[in-house]
């Protein structure tokens, strides 16, 4: 072969290498653009992963899927004998090695929290895995996949169906420690949300704010406190978690509170994920939540879940938040005689959600199932909805709302058998307590107590008093249809009326409070009055004349 016509052999091969080098640029570019576009991640692009991670995402390479096989077959063999412990490492462990692999952590987080917890007797037991479930999505998963949609559903399913339902015998204790775990953060109940949000958004932000030579430093090292970490560590090592108070004095109440704001607004983003700004934008959206509720948090997992998703919808999480809106709705507030041991807890209505949920439905029926009109599952759903808001409304006192939707029922599925709304309640709340689970019951018998209690402020006593029989004979005959169902315990009677004035007590204005106190002390002096003329035997000439009478 000629010295030309290798030159020219060699000159075409080199074009077309950069012919081929070139389209394959081009094909890598608009690959870079859908994957932007459309949201999708490349299996080894591990984002926000400890050093460890993502040194054995390097290290390893390719055999990271062999050994994580091996621990899958290892995390069943040990379901099987019920070695329990070792598969929470091992589902540490996989997820570190595929952080990427959504389904199988979403396998995992739903293993510990639902096949693990039932195995286990104790309720505290219990609690352990499901909360084992929902830390491994929320606290490690996420963290690697914070734009993975699958991980928010997964999340917010935990929360709505194992937490927030009645299904399990431990749910009520569920809801206990979710609640004190938002207690020993916030302090309280009904946080200031805005202030909260208002706050600075990191650590970065906040020390900006507060320099080293700011008068907080100066104050916090006269108390020992050298610098952030050792502060912050002071805070959130007691519970409920707090500043010294020693700090208030120095700084002063306002500086002090915007200081405490920041440190409780961290910490929520360090132990629950959760960010304040967030939570006010729902609070606004849908009407104020008790964020230490399940139903709440659902709704904030299942609402990022859209916005994570190309197109920002999905079917499966609107249909998480529309469930969890209406089972706020009925059972979504809680009421605890102090608020920082939350020893006990009762879940009643909030009542702040009533048009939130209807609209919601109406909304994702409009955007997922439009075409359906009146076959549509969410227009069913709505209907059902309505049937029961209507009378646990009526029930709380508010006739107007309870007339608009009994309107907005007549409406949606035409005239009902009963004409008048005050007939459509009496029926439907028959039908409810005849078929009724714990938490709707509780709910009733919380409604019955409100209005007595209302009645009573307003002297309306024969009202008060129906309404309280109405209560009690409920509580006992449920109490008594269900005493060897475990799950379906309700507390004592006396336990959920003291729950309901104790809320009455912090919710209604001043006056009313004044006004409720002292018939409460008047009912009790009156018992007691009553109690002695029943007790005291009769007296010796009472006896003598009845036996004279007798003879």
């Amino acid at each position: 072969m000629s010295r030309f016509k290798k030159l020219v052999i060699f000159t075409v091969l080199i074009l077309i290498t950069l012919g081929a080098l070139f389209a394959i640029r081009k094909v890598e570019s608009r690959m870079d653009n859908i994957v932007d576009a459309e949201h999708l991640r490349f299996t080894g692009d591990v984002r926000n992963a400890p050093p460890l991670v993502a040194f054995t995402s390097v290290a390893l390479g390719s055999f990271r899927g062999l050994i994580a096989d091996l621990l899958w077959l290892r995390s069943e063999n040990l379901k099987q004998e019920k070695s329990y412990f070792e598969m929470v490492q091992l589902a540490r462990w996989i997820t570190d090695l595929q952080p990427n692999y959504s389904g199988g952590t979403a396998y995992l987080a739903w293993n510990l929290a639902y096949n693990i917890s039932v195995t286990c007797s104790e309720h505290e037991d219990r609690w352990r895995w499901v909360n084992e479930g929902v830390s491994l999505i929320r606290d490690k998963a996420l963290v690697y996949n914070p734009e993975d949609p699958v991980l928010y559903k997964e999340l917010a399913w935990i929360f709505q169906h194992k937490l927030g339902n009645v299904l399990d015998d431990a749910n009520l204790l569920y809801k206990n420690r979710l609640g004190m775990q938002m207690t020993n953060i916030l302090a309280t109940g009904t946080p200031d949300w805005e202030a909260l949000a208002a706050a600075p958004k990191s650590k970065e932000e906040f020390l900006e704010l507060y320099p080293p030579d700011h008068k907080l430093w100066q104050a916090a090292g006269e108390l020992g406190y050298k610098d952030f970490p050792q502060l912050f560590l002071a805070f959130k090592n007691v519970v409920p978690a707090e500043l010294p108070a020693a700090l208030a004095a120095k700084l002063g109440e306002e500086e002090f509170k915007k200081v405490d704001n920041f440190m409780r607004a961290e910490l929520l983003r360090e132990r629950m994920k959760l960010e304040p700004s967030k939570i006010l934008e729902l609070d606004k959206k849908y009407g104020k939540m008790d964020w230490r509720v399940p139903e709440s948090q659902a709704i904030y997992w299942a609402t990022l879940g859209i916005e994570k998703t190309a197109g920002k919808r999905d079917l499966r999480c609107a249909r998480l938040i529309t469930q969890s809106l209406q089972a706020a709705f009925r059972g979504g507030r809680m009421l605890t005689m102090d608020d920082k041991k939350l020893s006990y807890v009762q879940i009643v209505p909030n009542l702040a959600l009533a048009d939130a949920a209807y609209n919601t439905y109406l909304d994702t029926q409009m955007a997922y199932d439009k075409e359906s009109g009146d076959n549509s599952s969410f227009r069913s759903a709505r209907i059902n909805y309505l049937k029961d808001a209507i009378p646990l409304i009526y029930t709380h006192g508010n006739i107007t709302k309870a007339q608009e939707f009994f309107r907005k029922l007549i409406k949606e599925d035409g005239p009902q058998k009963q004409r008048t709304l005050d007939e459509f309640v009496m029926a439907e709340f028959a039908e409810d307590v005849r078929d009724a689970d714990v938490k709707k019951v509780s709910a009733i018998i919380s409604e019955l107590i409100f209005r007595s209690i209302i009645s009573l402020i307003y002297n309306d006593h024969d009202a008060a008093v129906a309404n309280e029989r109405l209560a009690r004979f409920i509580h006992a005959k449920y109490v008594k249809e269900n005493q060897d169902v475990k799950r379906n315990n309700l507390p004592p009677y006396p336990t959920m009326k003291a729950g309901v004035i104790a809320d009455c007590e912090r919710r209604l204005p001043p006056m009313m409070v004044a006004v409720l106190k002292s018939a409460i002390a008047t009912e009790k002096a009156e018992k007691l009055e009553e109690s002695k003329y029943i007790n005291i035997p009769a007296s010796t000439e009472g006896s003598k004349a009845g036996q004279k009478g007798r003879k």
